[in-house]
């Protein structure tokens, strides 16, 4: 994807942004956007007062032509549009979704890229083998009942226990609101069961596995964690896990139900608090990358920017997931021809065909995923959204897909991997710890405090207005691309070695001011 900038006159004249050659329509890249009469180095003179990031027109467009971005058609004129107007959802009309029948199948497969030998970063590594990026006790829950005492544990735990083991950089609660008042056995109850299963097991949490649970909950813990799906440290000899029930009768009391809970972690923590960071390759990072908040500028700096990196991370043996079905569905076809064999491609499809008939019964336009705030940043419609977020995965070969709340066989599945998951922030943050990611990337345009307790977020702002104006809340400035002080490949060189220094225990803006949000499970059952 090669961008090309229209500018002269210095840094403050008209500029825009087009990304191919066959585009006729470019976004306006100065900071508010452009008063009606400004025209642009190569004469074209705007009709319309055009607002940052939104969509002016190169040709004449003649009501019912194709509008081309990122060379492909991402509407129709609703009406005769001159060279110069002003182009968004108002009057461009969406194409129909592509269908999953007859796609292209690794038609074209990219080939394999390059070795990127000698990076490392210093990490904790498990039992297992897996490799951690951070040294976290997790408190998994099996129900929402219990989730004021362990929030009170946690605080007690952090005041006084947590001081004592200067290895355990934090302790979480893997808060939900799952467990009881849902159909447990309906057939996708699988999924929010399987995420919280996998996120207790989590490279970050080094093993160590325990529970909270009220007692007459749906989700029991011999359900949610049975024998032989967690550590034998973590598990009684019967392979159970190791639990505080909050109804057993040996609690009387509100602090006898703390107490219990200290006593348990007291133990963990020691386990945990033995651990020593050591040097490991850069094969062992595995790194989830996501959008939130996006705007046009996400698909020309910070997602192409964290494709290069995607690159690289993939060319240096670690494993990299992109996600947010509704994202890329109207891309589909970009990706089943890059599937490194049929079987990928076929397993992508049974996960967009699943999600469509998901949103068929909920009755859900796919319109409806362009939020108000991505069309105010320019953001017309989901086939361009779509085409903005395809590109933070980068350009290799996609060699594996995950289903929501499954997680990565690390013995078989490494590269560049696609996560099936909503495109909901934390829905599909969420989703993205259960598959083992220790590192994640997340850029944003209009701007949002997204942060994962479990594992540290880098967060890259695609604009530099926002990068100057949230300064300490966001770790990469992308806008820096749009403006032609640096270049894609600059900013994506930056953000590896970030990567690295994060994996290695310097922490993120995120993380410094404690930014996250509870656990929030993708459950397709119904609520009885």
């Amino acid at each position: 994807m090669a961008a090309t900038q229209e500018t002269a006159g210095g840094k403050n004249a008209p500029r825009y942004i087009r990304m191919q050659a066959e585009d006729n329509v470019a976004i306006v890249v100065n900071d508010g956007g452009l008063p009606a009469g400004s025209r642009f180095a190569d004469g074209l003179t705007l009709l319309d007062a055009v607002p940052q990031g939104h969509k002016v027109a190169l040709t004449d467009l003649a009501a019912g032509a194709a509008v081309v971005r990122y060379g492909v058609v991402i509407g129709y004129a609703a009406r005769d549009l001159s060279a110069g107007s002003w182009v968004n959802e108002r009057n461009l009309a969406m194409p129909e979704a592509p269908s999953l029948d007859r796609l292209p199948i690794s038609t074209r497969v990219p080939a394999e890229l390059p070795p990127l030998d000698g990076f490392t970063f210093r990490g904790y590594r498990s039992a297992d083998g897996s490799v951690g990026t951070r040294n976290i006790l997790a408190i998994t829950t099996t129900v929402q009942c219990v989730a004021g005492v362990v929030e009170f544990a946690v605080k007690r735990i952090k005041e006084t226990l947590l001081p004592q083991y200067p290895n355990v950089d934090d302790v979480v609660a893997l808060e939900h609101t799952y467990g009881c008042g849902v159909a447990i056995d309906a057939p996708d109850a699988i999924v929010p069961i399987r995420t919280l299963r996998n996120i207790s097991t989590n490279p970050n949490f080094g093993g160590e596995v325990m529970v909270v649970s009220l007692g007459c909950e749906k989700l029991q813990p011999e359900r949610l964690l049975p024998a032989g799906s967690i550590p034998i440290g973590s598990a009684d000899a019967d392979g159970k896990p190791d639990t505080v029930c909050l109804q057993d009768d040996a609690h009387v009391g509100f602090l006898s139900m703390i107490d219990s809970i200290l006593t348990m972690a007291r133990t963990h923590l020691e386990r945990l608090n033995a651990r020593q960071r050591e040097t490991v390759p850069a094969s062992e990072l595995i790194v989830g990358v996501q959008c939130g908040g996006s705007d046009a500028f996400s698909g020309v700096t910070a997602n192409p920017a964290v494709g290069f990196a995607t690159d690289l991370l993939v060319r240096a043996g670690a494993t990299v997931m992109f996600s947010e079905v509704t994202e890329v569905r109207d891309g589909i076809d970009q990706l089943t021809s890059r599937a490194a064999t049929p079987e990928v491609a076929e397993a992508m499809i049974r996960e967009m065909a699943w999600y469509d008939a998901y949103l068929e019964r909920g009755r859900v336009d796919r319109s409806a995923n362009t939020t108000p705030g991505n069309k105010r940043g320019g953001l017309s419609n989901i086939v361009e959204k779509a085409m903005g977020s395809i590109v933070k995965s980068g350009s290799g070969p996609i060699h594996g897909v995950i289903s929501p709340g499954a997680k990565l066989d690390r013995e078989r599945q490494r590269g560049l991997i696609y996560a099936a998951t909503p495109a909901s922030d934390f829905i599909c943050g969420t989703l993205q710890l259960a598959a083992g990611i220790n590192l994640h990337v997340f850029t944003t345009g209009r701007g949002t405090p997204y942060g994962l307790a479990e594992v540290p977020v880098i967060k890259v702002a695609t604009r530099s207005d926002l990068a100057r104006r949230w300064h300490d809340l966001m770790d990469v400035d992308a806008g820096r691309i749009a403006t032609g002080e640096a270049t894609i490949e600059d900013v994506g060189w930056q953000l590896f070695h970030l990567m690295l220094a994060v994996a290695s225990g310097e922490k993120t803006w995120a993380e410094r001011w404690g930014l996250h949000n509870a656990l929030t499970l993708f459950n397709p059952a119904p609520v009885t």
